[in-house]
């Protein structure tokens, strides 16, 4: 079960070529358990058959300011009442301009102003239309006027030029739907957040690292900043996608992640560290690959690499602690003991081989009260969950 289930969505779509994305879109939010109702501009229709959209969403479509199946007419006022959100996707510049006029001349445009619910753009244009002054002038006065908006990015454009106003793909606005539903219980906080392993070179060419695939951390990230937060996220070496809204910086080993919350910490307000951070460094790395000598042994000198969350931790004013634990054995009594001894407020633990490279986790919360078992889930839930966790205690007043 997703986190938009049963969710009541308006998907609008425009004219513009873009609208081939809102297919897929109209099906990941079926699959997603929405209830989904379909409105298209006549332009859309251009590009996307009615149709098309109808199969996808198992509803009918709606294209008619003044189409009779609705009893009394009134199609650009029933049609929304009852949506918890409208998704216009894509909007086009001449939608977005339409819509920051107040005009209303279509199907479309005239439930947009007649709304009770939410509204999200999923913008999708011309690079040049998108950087002209009066395409942002309208995209500042639909955000003063409390609308969302869901990109636009950059990238290879239909018309063969590169830059922003590409519309996001359908995977990307289904998290951001997710990211809007979701409560804004750490609004105006700043989370820091390490994830990943680190690299702790040998030569050139090898390293001494960890399995860690940083999916952790980066749902925490994610998760954050879905409920509001700015999010700083500090990440080893890794092949994932960066949230979105999320500020990446990154690092390679264990002394330059270091660095990297040196300078980020002071200005955060919760700290979540769920980076798999090496415990050791060679001493003196090989500037030259080293070479395999038959028949001889070779030894590494390590040294310890510093405790960045517990350097955090006993900062004079530090921030809302997090630590995360990965454990082979005995996870209760390794996870309090840790918590304990790093003057933690909140640690995260689980068992290593639930977690390393998965895709879902099983995670217990370990404070002052006690024992805490998420269960069991995808780590984008379970960091959902950590979040609520982390706001429960903010507001409580719990920072040791």
């Amino acid at each position: 079960m997703t986190s938009i289930n049963g969710k009541k969505i308006l998907l609008g779509v425009t004219g513009g070529i873009a609208a081939y994305k809102a297919a897929d879109l109209a099906r990941r939010l079926v699959k997603a358990g929405v209830e989904l109702r379909v409105v298209m501009t006549q332009a859309a229709t251009r590009f996307v058959t009615p149709i098309t959209m109808q199969a996808l969403s198992a509803q009918p479509v709606w294209t008619d300011l003044w189409d009779p199946r609705v009893a009394d007419n009134m199609g650009h006022i029933e049609l929304s009442r009852d949506r918890e959100l409208i998704v216009v996707a894509p909007a086009s510049a001449n939608f977005m301009a339409r819509l920051a006029l107040g005009l209303a001349d279509d199907l479309l445009s005239t439930l947009a102003l007649a709304r009770r619910c939410s509204l999200m753009l999923a913008p999708a244009m011309n690079v040049e239309m998108w950087e002209s002054p009066a395409t942002q002038r309208n995209v500042r006065t639909l955000r003063d006027d409390g609308i969302a908006f869901a990109g636009p990015a950059a990238g290879d454009q239909a018309c063969g030029e590169t830059g922003m106003g590409r519309m996001l793909e359908a995977e990307q606005i289904v998290e951001e739907i997710e990211a809007f539903f979701q409560p804004k219980v750490l609004a105006g906080k700043r989370v820091l957040v390490t994830a990943g392993p680190t690299q702790e070179p040998i030569d050139p060419v090898r390293v001494i690292t960890n399995t860690s695939s940083g999916k952790m951390g980066f749902a925490v990230a994610r998760a954050a900043r879905e409920a509001g937060a700015q999010v700083t996220l500090i990440s080893g070496p890794v092949s994932l996608p960066t949230p979105a809204g999320v500020a990446r910086v990154d690092v390679r080993s264990a002394q330059e992640m270091f660095d990297a919350v040196k300078v980020a910490v002071s200005s955060c307000d919760v700290f979540v560290s769920v980076a798999a951070v090496a415990d050791y460094h060679v001493t003196n790395p090989a500037r030259q690959k080293i070479k395999k000598d038959s028949g001889r042994s070779t030894s590494l000198a390590l040294e310890e690499n510093p405790d960045i969350l517990a350097w955090v931790a006993a900062r004079p004013k530090p921030p809302f602690c997090v630590g995360f634990a990965a454990e082979s054995e005995k996870l209760a009594e390794h996870a309090m003991a840790k918590r304990v001894r790093k003057k933690l407020p909140l640690l995260a633990a689980n068992l290593v081989h639930t977690a390393l490279g998965a895709d879902e986790n099983d995670i217990t919360l370990f404070d002052e009260r006690g024992s805490h078992a998420l269960g069991r889930g995808a780590k984008i839930e379970l960091a959902r969950k950590l979040i609520l966790h982390i706001a429960g205690m903010l507001a409580a007043g719990k920072r040791n």
